[in-house]
Order: structure tokens, then sequence, then C-alpha cells
């Protein structure tokens, strides 16, 4: 399989509230640079836009961004709008609300609901829109979302937000939100090795209701916010090798198979490894392949691989 001739459209589609998206997306968190947020090796600005603008090219049309995802130097609403704009009319941004991290960096406590139209307004500045395609409340673990829900459905209501999604919730946040008003998307950490019961109920869910689920961490592993681990097991390593694939290819077609409303959002500050994310939208595992990677055996991690 060469990634370089593969766009984002062989993974299929979705209607993500009124637009069309292609199921691989983009997670712009890792434009920032080497580590989470703040305090790694800042990116090479230049390489960052490179990536955004190959993304687009290869068909991308859903990009997850959020105004806390900066370091030292890089700002990734800042890198997708110095990139992108004037942004094609396809591209859906999808951006979250909610964390707050000061000017130094630092986490600040959770929103208020009263906060949330600053952080609303906040990301409309930096990506230079007069409105957001999709916004994210990020559940901070308070018990109920419904005052939070409800500020975000006022700003939606206002034409500043087209659509509302939740991150980080269970079940009953969904069925709390829902009677608020509608949500399009959901965004849960889950992958081939973090899965659990409430989520694989939400993942559920969501496709009954014709919710998009969209995972975060897909590749990482234990990794998260690091990037893609490099600690697979055995059934993943030799399925990627019988696919002629990488085992994130492998991980990420994994993800697409638990069913057509779940949404890929793999992040890369690596040109090439972006092509070979999106490439692994053409990648279909059959049921043997998926049966035994779904097995508690199959699940053990191997030692890392370096190099």
């Amino acid at each position: 399989m060469d990634p370089k001739t593969i766009t984002a459209a062989a993974a299929g589609t979705w209607t993500l509230g009124d637009r069309t998206v292609h199921r691989i997306g983009f997670g712009a968190m890792r434009l920032t640079g080497s580590a989470a947020f703040h305090h790694g090796t800042p990116s090479d600005r230049d390489r960052a836009i490179t990536v955004l603008r190959k993304a687009v090219e290869l068909g991308v049309n859903h990009i997850d961004t959020a105004a806390f995802y900066f370091s030292r130097l890089r700002s990734a609403n800042e890198l997708i709008n110095s990139a992108l704009s004037p942004y094609p009319d396809d591209l859906l941004i999808a951006t979250k609300v909610g964390p707050f991290r000061d000017w130094s960096g630092e986490w600040g406590t959770s929103a208020r609901p009263e906060d949330l139209r600053g952080h609303v307004e906040e990301n409309l500045r930096q990506l230079g829109r007069d409105h957001l395609d999709l916004v994210y409340l990020r559940r901070m673990r308070q018990e109920s979302v419904a005052d939070h829900f409800g500020a975000l459905a006022e700003l939606r209501t206002a034409g500043l937000i087209r659509h509302l999604g939740l991150s980080d919730v269970e079940p009953r946040h969904l069925a709390e939100a829902r009677a608020i008003a509608p949500v399009v998307s959901v965004q849960n950490r889950y992958a081939l090795d973090h899965r659990d019961p409430r989520t694989d109920e939400l993942l559920r869910i969501c496709g009954e209701q014709g919710i998009a689920f969209v995972p975060f961490y897909a590749i990482a592993g234990d990794a998260g916010p690091q990037g893609a681990t490099t600690a697979h097991d055995t059934a993943v390593r030799e399925i990627a090798a019988a696919h002629g694939a990488s085992p994130a290819q492998i991980r990420l077609a994994w993800t697409l198979g638990r069913g057509p409303h779940v949404l890929a959002i793999p992040g890369t500050g690596d040109p090439d490894h972006l092509a070979e994310n999106v490439a692994a939208g053409a990648l279909h595992l059959t049921a043997q392949e998926v049966q035994r990677l779904d097995s508690p055996r199959g699940a053990q991690p191997a030692e890392p691989v370096t190099g």
C-alpha cells in the first residue's frame, strides 16, 4: 500500500451536523511541539503549516483543535489560521472548551458556565472566524453537564456555534445534554488497548442515535498526549506485516471498524506520518483479524520497538 496515492476519501464519510466529512480527520494538538502542550521542544512552524496544507490536499476535511493547544512558541489555532485561511468551504473545524490554561501554560480551574462565552470568543479570534462549526464541552469531572451545556446551547442560538458535542463523558451525560440541545458528536478516549464498559456502551448508543463517536489517542496507547505508542503486541505486528502496513495503521483501521459513525482524528507533526494515517482509511481487516485483536491474549503488550 503506497500511502502517497491514498486520500481521506478511502475511509468513507459521515454526516457531522450539516457537513459531510471523511472519517479520517486530523487532530491538531501535536502540531505545537514534541510534548503535550507547553514543556516540550516547540515545533518547526513551517513544517507544521506544511502538514496542515498537506492534510487538506489529501482530502482531510475535519480538523480537531482547541485554544488550549499551545506550547511556548506555537498555537494550534494560529497555525491552522495561517495555513488554511481562507478556509475551504467543505472544511469542518471542531474545537473544545472547558479546560483552562493561563498564558504561562499552567492549568487553571475548569471554566464556569458563565466563562464559556469567553472561551468560544477566544477560539473565534484565534481561528479568524465569525462562528465555530462544532464546539465540544469537555467535562472536567463535574457530575452534571447541564449548566455548562446549557450555556453553550445559548451561544448556539446566538449564532456563534453551529453544532455541539461532548467530550470525556458517560452515557448519562449524553442523555442529560440531549434534553437541552442536539448533540452531533461525542469525543472520548478509546483505543484498541484503552477501553472500558461505559465507553463501549457510549459507542453503541451513539451509533443507535446517529451521533458521531470521535475517539482521541486512538494510536497512542499509554503514551497518551506524547504521541503514537511504540509498544505493539504480537497480534498488531503480525497483522500489520500481513497487510504491508504499520502497526499504527492497523490500530486506526481497527478504530474505524468499530462502526460507520466512528471518526478518527490522529495527530502528527510529520508529513510522512500524516500520509500513513490517512492511508489507514483504505485498510480493511478481516473478521478473524478483528477477533484476534479483540481477544485478551491479543491485547497483551510486547516490548517497545525502538528506531
